[in-house]
């Protein structure tokens, strides 16, 4: 299935050629009928029992409750999978097998999910309880808007703000991916999925599309009004700097960015990291 597929309504996700290890949730039985905005929130993960059981209770603890919540495993061979079922009462939909990677998976939950709204939260990440609150806030007021990026709290302090116009030298114009990026579920389908062939940052991939492509209009929360925080170490601390840099600079020259734009940041940050890229390759 291609990027640019519209995403189909399904109870659960159709049986495929991948190895599945289990499904449930309380979808599987029922749906939900909600009368605020239904807000879907989608955590992925493989092998990430230390800390997907703390992010599973920051979702089930907020105090605005119209979500549905959906985890998609990829198939993992330490306790991720018990932690689920422990917890598969209050998760309205789950399944654990095979995928071809993270942003496969994160296409699996989008295809899947029946909300107005739709975020991500990673295995590894946690929502402070009021987050729902403040997006529905936001989403009240702004009826119109596509999507909103909260404020997001790291180790070294709060990502916070969206500045559009930098996306076209940096991608540093955003807060966060993961526990602060919300879009409304009939822009996404403009959108289309996540490109699987990027490994690494399809993400940004998505984002370009979805704001140059696209066109769409989106707009951040105040800097102390702050969704959750994204843990130290997580899944983009794996990839070798030299890996990133060469897929980020193919995300511009795929989606058409002016070639002497691209050169010009590709020699500019290939000069400036060299050090990096030396020891990374």
């Amino acid at each position: 299935m291609n990027n640019l597929e519209v995403f189909k309504t399904h109870k659960s996700l159709p049986m495929t050629n991948e190895k599945r290890l289990g499904e449930g949730g309380i979808r599987i039985g029922q749906f939900q009928n909600q009368k605020k905005p239904l807000i879907s929130l989608i955590t992925v993960v493989k092998n990430g029992d230390k800390f997907l059981e703390e992010t599973i209770k920051s979702v089930l603890n907020q105090s605005y409750k119209n979500f549905e919540y959906i985890i998609i495993d990829g198939g993992s061979k330490d306790g991720s999978l018990d932690i689920i079922k422990k917890y598969s009462s209050n998760i309205d939909y789950w399944v654990s097998e095979t995928d071809n990677g993270i942003y496969d998976a994160f296409n699996k939950g989008m295809r899947v999910a029946l909300g107005d709204y739709i975020g991500i939260i990673n295995s590894d990440d946690v929502f402070l309880p009021n987050a729902l609150e403040i997006l529905e806030k936001y989403i009240t007021q702004y009826p119109s808007c596509d999507f909103f990026f909260g404020s997001v709290k790291k180790h070294w302090g709060i990502l916070h703000g969206y500045k559009p116009h930098k996306i076209y030298y940096s991608w540093g114009f955003y807060s966060s991916h993961s526990t602060g990026f919300f879009i409304k579920k009939s822009s996404a389908k403009k959108v289309g999925l996540y490109n699987i062939k990027y490994k690494y940052h399809a993400d940004y991939d998505y984002f370009f599309r979805m704001i140059v492509k696209k066109k769409l209009k989106g707009m951040a929360t105040k800097k102390n009004e702050v969704f959750g925080i994204f843990r130290r170490g997580g899944y983009s601390s794996t990839i070798k700097f030299y890996d990133r840099f060469l897929e980020e600079i193919k995300i511009r020259y795929d989606n058409g960015q002016n070639l002497i734009l691209v050169g010009i940041i590709f020699l500019h940050k290939f000069i400036k990291n060299l050090k990096t890229i030396i020891l990374s390759k």
